[in-house]
Order: structure tokens, then sequence, then C-alpha cells
């Protein structure tokens, strides 16, 4: 999905707290990729395709309207970063997508 949308130069955009989630999930001693977080990263940089959103006092104030209905602060903000640039978000977590509190990529 994600090629596709850069070999047709669609815009991609991507919360920075993403950047540390995938640090964390996929960093030192994670058997998740076969690919080391580094290079990961370095293929999120934006001259691949990519606009990282920094995470503003909009974003935050949108975190905190949302209430309890996702757990993790890292989910809350990239969910929040969605919604306030409308974005339609590309996320396999369950709880996001099941949640409706943005529109999301099938």
């Amino acid at each position: 999905m994600l090629r596709g949308a850069v070999r047709r130069c669609e815009p991609l955009a991507l919360s920075a707290i993403t950047l540390l989630k995938i640090a964390v999930l996929f960093g030192e001693g994670s058997t998740r990729l076969r690919v080391p977080a580094q290079e990961l990263l370095a293929a999120l940089e934006p001259g691949a395709g990519f606009h990282i959103v920094p995470i503003d006092v909009e974003i935050a104030a949108e975190v905190a309207a949302m209430g309890g209905s996702l757990r993790d602060p890292a989910d809350r903000a990239i969910v929040a970063t969605a919604r306030i640039h409308r974005l339609r978000l590309v996320t396999s977590d369950q709880r996001i997508v099941e949640s409706k509190l943005v529109p999301v990529v099938k």
C-alpha cells in the first residue's frame, strides 16, 4: 500500500511520535523485523517522500479531548495527528480501527 502511494507520488505524512514508536518496537534486540531499526528509520527520511508532522499544542489538545478511548499515549497522538490534519490513517492496530476515531485506509 505504501509503496504504491510512493510510486504515485502521493503525499505521505508520519506523526513524529511514530518515529519513536518504531525505534522502541524495532530497536536493538527486536525480532519483529529482519531490517535494523536504523535502516527502517532512514527509509522514512523526508526526502523519501514522507512529511514528518510534529506534535504541537493543537494535537496535544486533541489528545486531551479524546478521553480514554485509547490507552497508549503514542496511539492517541497518532490518531490526533490524523484528525487535526484530516488524514486517513494506515494502521493494523485493531484498537485504533475499532475506535472509529479516525478514517483508516483499508
